[in-house]
């Protein structure tokens, strides 16, 4: 089925806005935060997402073979204005995106990968999705994203191939878990990508 490049775009800008509302909270002192990504601290994180939209961005302006965009660099004092160009950065990139089928290259999926436009941004949402609970539950906030981004997530989500390549050093999500059977959208969302949903400081 065709991916609606106009839909997936305005979902990832959303999930990616809502995100950085989160991050516009952290002070110094919340750096050292334990956060739901295995061992990374809330300025690992940061300094991971912040990499992510670069690279993305530079994806999609054809410049995702390219070392120096993915490079992570550590989360300093201006680490949450770094966060907020780097949202700025990428959600303008996808704005400029003319076609689905514009290729994407996306090295961290293995050397020469490349995806069409229309799934490598459906990457970028699932990601900010996931990575906005993970900022709120370092920082002990609620995770409200506005309305019908979860429903929109959740296909995707489930969609994301399982199995041992998930145990691999690096590896984006952990192997799924079983979730409760009254779980809602999110709960599903997160036990699909081996996130806890009662994970807490």
């Amino acid at each position: 089925m065709p991916i609606d490049l106009n839909r997936i775009r305005d979902f990832d800008a959303r999930a990616v806005r809502y995100g950085a509302e989160l991050v516009a909270t952290v002070k110094p002192r919340d750096l050292g935060r334990p956060t739901p990504c295995s061992a990374w601290t809330l300025a690992d994180l940061l300094a991971h997402m912040t990499a992510q939209h670069r690279g993305f961005a530079a994806a999609a302006a054809g410049r995702g073979g390219e070392a120096e965009p993915w490079r992570v660099v550590p989360a300093g004092p201006e680490a949450v204005k770094d966060y907020a160009a780097a949202c700025d950065l990428v959600v303008d990139a996808f704005a400029a995106v003319d076609s689905a089928e514009r290729g994407f290259d996306l090295p961290e999926f293995g050397a020469g990968a490349a995806f069409p436009a229309g799934r490598a941004i459906g990457f970028h949402f699932i990601d900010y999705v996931v990575h906005g609970w993970d900022v709120a539950r370092a920082l002990g906030l609620p995770y409200a994203p506005p309305p019908g981004l979860l429903e929109a997530a959740l296909p995707i989500a489930l969609a994301v191939p399982d199995g041992d390549r998930r145990l691999e050093p690096g590896a984006a999500f952990r192997p799924g878990l079983v979730p409760r059977d009254d779980a809602g959208p999110l709960d599903r969302i997160l036990t699909a990508l081996g996130r806890s949903p009662g994970w807490a400081v």
